[in-house]
């Protein structure tokens, strides 16, 4: 009992004011608005499409909806800040607009992308970088006080996959993230989510053996995010394809669960609601 007190992860986050529960495990949507997302049927291709796949999102019980205007698949091709500013702020004025009670993250690794879509109206930050892609990404999260997830990525996403390698998966990410905790913490930021990067710079053996420690990751006291959804990690050791993952994107996403995880970021977020009030039942 003194051991699962201790290592009891912050249980909310401040979101502009209002205080969000994370007691219970949340879920995110993700809205690609990218024509290139390594999921087809993720992609959403105009304002009316972001809103109605939004609203159902939201409707089916997320929390989040995470919209991200840059590919960050294994060799996506790299896009500029105005380009993805133009993807992004329709959308989120849209979203404001029609759904006021969204809850908005935006996926990006660029400070000015990050400044002006707070500024239209979005609420956290997803940083696929964690600060490494641009140096005033700690400073500008800082200054604006949202919520910050930063997760591990070896390399970019041009060149994650090309031959990762680590000493141990597991405490070479725990002793980076030690660091940029330290570092957030030194500019008071206030609401840091860790996400430890599945698939991202990580071969197929690195991803397994991550999550079959993620528990090990309480010892930041910090929520933890996982991004399982369709990924290569689960077809690939299948022999099926992203369009065939949702079955297996829900094995792993109950494992986590049950290591600690408190938010699912997801492309099914019924099925993801659905896991997360059934592994609720074991407690």
């Amino acid at each position: 009992m003194a051991e699962k007190n201790f290592f009891k992860p912050r249980q909310s986050l401040n979101i502009k004011g209002k205080i969000f529960d994370l007691s219970t495990p949340k879920v995110m949507g993700i809205l690609n608005i990218t024509p290139d997302s390594f999921y087809t049927k993720s992609r959403t291709n105009t304002v009316d499409d972001a809103i109605r796949k939004a609203e159902q999102f939201l409707n089916e019980g997320a929390s989040f909806i995470d919209i991200g205007g840059y590919s960050s698949r294994p060799g996506a091709i790299d896009i500029s800040t105005d380009e993805e500013l133009f993807r992004l702020i329709p959308i989120v004025e849209a979203l404001n607009k029609h759904l006021p009670e969204a809850t908005i993250s935006i996926d990006t690794f660029r400070a000015k992308v990050a400044n002006e879509t707070i500024l239209a109206g979005a609420h956290l930050i997803n940083d696929i970088s964690a600060g490494d892609m641009d140096e005033e990404m700690f400073s500008t999260i800082a200054r604006l006080q949202v919520p910050y997830v930063f997760m591990h990525m070896q390399g970019t996403p041009q060149n994650m996959q090309h031959n990762p390698q680590y000493e141990n998966v597991t405490l070479d990410i725990i002793d980076y993230f030690a660091k940029k905790v330290a570092q957030l913490t030194a500019l008071h930021v206030n609401d840091i989510i860790l996400d430890p990067g599945f698939g991202f710079g990580k071969t197929i053996e690195h991803n397994y053996q991550l999550l079959s420690r993620l528990e090990n990751f309480k010892i930041f006291n910090l929520p933890v995010l996982v991004g399982f959804s369709r990924k290569g990690m689960i077809y690939k050791v299948l022999g099926t394809s992203a369009s065939e993952a949702l079955n297996g994107t829900t094995v792993l996403n109950t494992i986590a669960l049950q290591k600690g995880a408190k938010i699912l970021r997801v492309h099914d977020v019924k099925e993801a609601v659905e896991c997360i009030k059934l592994v609720n039942c074991l407690e």
